[in-house]
C-alpha cells in the first residue's frame, strides 16, 4: 500500500516450489489416522508374548490409530476355536480403557480379526486465553468525594 505502487518481479517456479514445501511442512505435524494390524500367529501364544502385542497395540491406539489384531489358525489348531476367541477377549479387556471395540471377533476362513478404535481423542494440555497469564491489576485508591476547591462568589456572601 505504498505510494508510488511498488511491483516486485520474481521467479514464478521458485515461489511455486516454495508454498509448496511450506505446505507439507504444515501437513508433517498433522497426524493421519492409520490401521495397524498386529498378527498373532497361534492360539497357544505365551503370556509374555501376547503381553508385548497388548502394550504395541496401546502405543498405537493411544497415538489415535485404529488396531486389528488378527489370528492364525494351522492345522489341528482349527478344532480349537474357543481358544482364539478367549485369546481375543483378554486382548479387549485389557485394552477397554484406550480403545472400543469396533468390529467384534470374526472368524473368515482360517483366520480370526477383530478391529479396535481408540476410545477418545489424545489429550493435549489446554491452552490458556492470552489475558490469563498476566498478574491481576492493583485495586486503585479510593477517591474521595469530589468538592469544589473554591466556594462560588453567592455562597462566600451568604450569613450562616
Amino acid at each position: 500500500m505504498s505510494k508510488p505502487p511498488v511491483c516486485r518481479i520474481m521467479d514464478y517456479g521458485k515461489w511455486k516450489y516454495a508454498q509448496r514445501k511450506k505446505e507439507q511442512k504444515s501437513k508433517a505435524h498433522r497426524h493421519e489416522t492409520e490401521l495397524k494390524e498386529i498378527r498373532i500367529k497361534t492360539p497357544k501364544i505365551g503370556e509374555h508374548d501376547l503381553g508385548i502385542k497388548i502394550s504395541h497395540a496401546r502405543e498405537f491406539l493411544e497415538r489415535g490409530d485404529r488396531v486389528q489384531f488378527s489370528l492364525r489358525f494351522r492345522g489341528r489348531e482349527l478344532a480349537h476355536i474357543d481358544e482364539g476367541q478367549k485369546i481375543f477377549q483378554s486382548i479387549q479387556e485389557q485394552l477397554a480403557e484406550v480403545a472400543k471395540v469396533e468390529q467384534h471377533f470374526r472368524r473368515e476362513g482360517r483366520r480370526i480379526t477383530m478391529l479396535l478404535a481408540p476410545s477418545g481423542v489424545p489429550k493435549k494440555p489446554e491452552a490458556k486465553p492470552k489475558g490469563e497469564n498476566k498478574p491481576p491489576k492493583p485495586a486503585s485508591p479510593p477517591v474521595p468525594d469530589a468538592q469544589p476547591a473554591q466556594a462560588t462568589a453567592e455562597e462566600q456572601n451568604q450569613p450562616a
